[in-house]
């Protein structure tokens, strides 16, 4: 060991050590004095050393605990045939950690450890604030609807049933970003990105101006998608991210990290803001008819922005109409308005002046009332 002068040194296993000594009769106090001189002499080489020990339990006494100057535990558990692996400092002398529990995965290249995102809270308050430049959807109408787009940097939440063009809006707001020379990243729960059904946006996955997070891994975590989202959105400069969507997310998590979802997606939501990037979410919503609501998990309020789409009946037949919700800090139009679905995309039509109860689903003819302006609303709390 001397001639070598190693800089690392790994005992594997010490747990093997320790229980050759409990079967001699070597005392605690022993095996603590043989640990502390261990560490002398791997200290006086410049070695860090490493003691992988394995099937300890946190209630163990073991002399290693309080001579050693880290201790990391590494956990494993299965729950509905999902297996989560997940890490704690427990221990890390003369400095400050991380604490709880993180997720991570074995990869062909070693352990990749995903904590959770260092909020830049300020950072995001700035950009809440920074109302102008705005970002274009792609979709002219709507941007008028949206009081001339959705300023930089805010969270757009678009919820409706299935069907309903979410997925289109989706990417359209990506390709409009790369007609201005903005790079987009998407993390997609509804399709593989063999079988994306929008041409326009299977060529942006094909020419690298869009890309797509492997977001379909088993015994995923929020923290994982979190983490490669920020890590590519560092590597290419996107300014424009979709999770599409939310519904789907929230079926690929692994069950242990489901409880959380809702807490998981403030994490979220703050820690893209605080990079500046513009984010659209999608999110399946059940079309009750008898019923208004934005989000199946009560986080409306985290995003700045909400459009909802709905269908109707008019005259036996099945119409969508959308309606922008809010915008944090904006006036926006306050009309329920027609859409449809052609090769174009979407193309946003009238307002339907003539029917009332269209969030009813079922509305009922009145008199007509002539509006030649957009009716906007106040700004949104």
């Amino acid at each position: 060991m001397l001639a070598t002068k190693p800089a690392f040194v790994v005992v594997d296993s010490f747990r093997s050590v320790v229980l050759a000594s409990e079967t001699q009769g070597i005392t605690d106090g022993h095996i603590q004095q043989f640990v502390a001189q261990l560490g002398t002499l791997m200290t006086s080489w410049q070695a860090t050393t490493f003691l992988v020990g394995d099937n300890f339990l946190e209630s163990d006494a073991s002399p290693l605990f309080t001579v050693a100057d880290g201790l990391i535990w590494l956990r494993q558990s299965m729950e509905r045939n999902s297996m989560v692996r997940k890490v704690q400092v427990v221990k890390m002398r003369g400095q400050a950690s991380l604490g709880g529990l993180h997720p991570f995965r074995i990869t062909s290249v070693g352990l990749e450890v995903f904590p959770p995102p260092a909020a830049k809270i300020a950072d995001a308050q700035a950009v809440l604030h920074a109302v102008e430049p705005r970002v274009l959807m792609g979709i002219p109408k709507l941007d008028a609807m949206l009081g001339g787009g959705l300023p930089r940097g805010y969270s757009l939440l678009v919820a409706g049933p299935s069907g309903s063009g979410k997925s289109i809006l989706a990417a359209a707001f990506l390709a409009e970003g790369v007609r201005t020379g903005e790079h987009g990243v998407i993390a997609s729960f509804e399709q593989r990105p063999g079988r994306i059904r929008t041409q326009e946006l299977a060529a942006m996955l094909v020419n690298g101006t869009v890309t797509v997070i492997d977001s379909c891994a088993p015994d995923l975590s929020v923290d994982e998608v979190v983490h490669r989202l920020l890590h590519e959105i560092a590597q290419s400069g996107a300014t424009r991210v979709v999770i599409d969507s939310l519904s789907g997310f929230e079926l690929y998590l692994a069950p242990t990290f489901r409880a959380d979802f809702r807490e998981s997606l403030a994490i979220m939501v703050t820690a893209l803001a605080g990079t500046g990037v513009t984010t659209l979410m999608t999110s399946e919503l059940e079309d009750r008819y008898t019923d208004l609501r934005f989000s199946p998990y009560g986080t409306a309020f985290l995003t700045d922005a909400i459009i909802v789409q709905r269908y109707i009946e008019i005259g036996s037949r099945l119409r969508r109409v959308l309606a922008v919700v809010k915008v944090r800090g904006s006036a926006h139009s306050d009309e329920l308005r027609a859409f449809s679905i052609d090769d174009r995309g979407i193309q946003i039509g009238d307002i339907l002046s003539d029917e009332e109860g269209l969030l009813g689903g079922r509305p009922t003819r009145n008199s007509p009332v002539l509006l030649t302006t957009p009716v906007f609303g106040v700004p949104s709390a």
